[in-house]
């Protein structure tokens, strides 16, 4: 045997002993760091850091805040045309390491000693993957090593379908853009199948620096980028001469969009959710973000209810509707004006008006508690307690009138001669055990009994709904569930076991129902009246109808609409224009209540 043989024989033997020692080595020190490396599983429920996601009580996406995938491509949607461009650009060897690309490693090297320059770069998709789900933009030999760990892990776990597609997914390509299809909608108002060879290749070329070839920022470096990419996907085989001739000369026509769910389908709705947010979480869990929070909203009666108030309640005023499900205190619709876009003041839950008649709720409740009867019989004329002398609507004075009766044509000395009889000290009390006065105290003065006070639209709806709820008051809440990284509940309603309070004895609720249907059938609510169902409801006007009010139920559902001017301005409507515009909205979601009875 010749010594060149011999030599030849001893090479191929160290190599082999060296190649069985490094994957019997790498297998056992993989599994061995496994132990110390965080749970694949991770990647597939992967939220960012310092987003929102906010769902309709359906799941329906109702806004992402923050760096969230807004849009993502399912399995098997993927097309193979974007899968081929991102590989050409990011990690042609995607398909033959496994996780790691040594030689594309040795390569970059190489290339980028010759240039002096660091203009290639060695990370494989799977390695981005793992730096986004796992760690850092820090360019640090630790995070290069927890990286390539992490990259060992997650090609042992998951299948490369499911390393490209979450990567294509979730890699920041600019403009807000987190993923392919949010890229898509952003530059070319696209959804991904809809892309050219030529657009796809300029979003293949962004992932390296979103923000340096950006065609936003730089059309020209932009197309040098897709140019180098386009030609990548050319010497792998990927595209042809004649497809890689006509991408290369074709002109980039941008039709930027604004992300989806950027903006809310429910602005008033998410500003008052995050105005509540922080009662229930702390300061660090809504920094830290990973949020997915299943509100109580039903964004197709939202979307009713808006369309309802813009077109037919009077146009030169503004308007607001809270609709609460009692027995769960679920604000299921919430519209705080005609534009959020032109005023972001929420009249819903902000704007402190006067309730007008719909406060005399507390004044009969009270009346009940104490023992007075629907059908007992009181005066109703003209009269003045210490210089105040209210006068009924119209000057319309009916003598001896029942106590059911007095509700059902909102009788304003009625309501002031309960007043006087019961004391304020207990009419204050109920109103504040049913959530009214809390912001704004309730004073000792005569006109409260005929609504002189401040209160919220939301507020109101909420108390009305706990009669309906027989007696039972529930704070109303945006909340059903919240969740964190990794899916983890922070709050749910259930878990956390909010109760209601039980303020008004229940007998005494179902007779104020009772009085209340009579008011919608045949008083001063009959606009809000329908046809195949009993209707529980007030009307409300203060001072010159500067407030406009009708809070109404159905056993399912309690819904408060006001309508006024933002200046206290008198209005030329009516608080039949707020039952009108009631029923015009209950008319068009009745069909998803179920029909049972008060």
């Amino acid at each position: 045997m010749s010594k060149n043989i011999f030599k030849n024989i001893l090479f191929a033997s160290i190599i082999f002993s060296v190649g069985s020692l490094t994957a019997v080595s790498e297998i056992y020190i993989s599994k061995g760091l496994d132990y110390l490396l965080p749970e694949t599983s991770k990647i597939k429920n992967f939220k960012r850091l310092g987003t929102i996601t906010l769902l309709a009580k359906n799941g329906e996406i109702i806004q992402k805040i923050g760096p969230a995938t807004r849009e993502k491509v399912y399995p098997g949607k993927m097309p193979l045309m974007i899968e081929k461009a991102f590989i050409a650009a990011e990690d042609r060897r995607f398909y033959m390491h496994d996780g790691v690309d040594f030689w594309g490693v040795i390569r970059a090297a190489s290339k980028n000693l010759r240039q002096i320059s660091f203009e290639e770069g060695a990370s494989t998709i799977t390695q981005q993957l793992a730096r986004i789900v796992y760690l850092s933009q820090d360019k640090t030999i630790t995070r290069k090593v927890k990286e390539a760990a992490l990259a060992f892990k997650i090609e042992r776990e998951l299948s490369k379908e499911e390393i490209l597609l979450k990567y294509l997914n979730n890699v920041y390509l600019g403009s807000s853009a987190y993923g392919i299809s949010d890229a898509a909608w952003v530059y070319f108002s696209k959804t991904p199948d809809l892309l050219t060879l030529s657009e796809t290749a300029l979003i293949a070329g962004l992932a390296p620096a979103p923000s340096l070839y950006s065609p936003l920022v730089n059309k020209d470096l932009a197309i040098k980028r897709r140019n180098i990419v386009l030609q990548r996907m050319q010497h792998e085989g990927f595209i042809s001469q004649s497809e890689f001739k006509k991408a290369i000369n074709s002109e980039i026509t941008l039709k930027t969009s604004v992300p989806k769910y950027f903006n809310s389908a429910a602005p008033f709705f998410s500003s008052w959710l995050f105005q509540e947010l922080p009662k229930i979480l702390t300061e660090e869990q809504i920094e830290i973000g990973g949020l997915t929070i299943r509100t109580s909203l039903n964004l197709e009666w939202q979307l009713i209810a808006r369309e309802i108030i813009q077109t037919y309640s009077p146009k030169e005023i503004e308007a607001a509707l809270v609709a609460i499900e009692p027995n769960s205190g679920f604000v299921r619709v919430l519209i705080g004006g005609k534009d959020f876009n032109k005023n972001q003041f929420n009249r819903a839950t902000q704007a402190l008006r006067s309730p007008g008649s719909t406060f005399k709720i507390f004044i009969y409740l009270a009346a009940l508690i104490e023992g007075i009867k629907p059908n007992d019989i009181f005066l109703d004329h003209p009269k003045c307690w210490y210089g105040y002398c209210p006068n009924n609507f119209g000057n319309k004075y009916l003598g001896e009138i029942k106590l059911i009766d007095a509700l059902r044509t909102s009788s304003n000395t009625i309501a002031v001669q309960l007043l006087d009889d019961i004391g304020f000290k207990k009419i204050i009390s109920i109103a504040n055990k049913l959530g009214i006065g809390i912001e704004s105290e309730l004073g000792n003065y005569y006109p409260l009994a005929i609504g002189a006070l401040e209160e919220t639209v939301i507020n109101m709806t909420a108390a009305y709904a706990s009669i309906i709820n027989e007696g039972l008051y529930i704070k109303p809440t945006p909340f059903e569930e919240i969740k964190g990284p990794n899916n983890i509940i922070l709050w749910s309603k259930n878990q956390n076991h909010i109760k209601g309070e039980q303020t008004i004895p229940k007998p005494v609720a179902q007779t104020l129902v009772k009085m209340l249907k009579t008011v919608v059938k045949d008083g001063t609510g009959i606009a809000a009246s329908l046809p195949n169902r009993p209707v529980a409801g007030k009307t409300g006007t203060s001072e010159g109808n500067r407030d406009l009010w009708f809070i109404g139920s159905l056993p399912e559902l309690t819904t408060g609409v006001w309508l006024g001017n933002d200046n206290n301005k008198v209005t030329t409507s009516s608080s039949g224009n707020a039952a009108l515009t009631w029923r015009l909205f209950v008319q068009k979601i009745e069909k998803d209540l179920t029909q049972i009875k008060f």
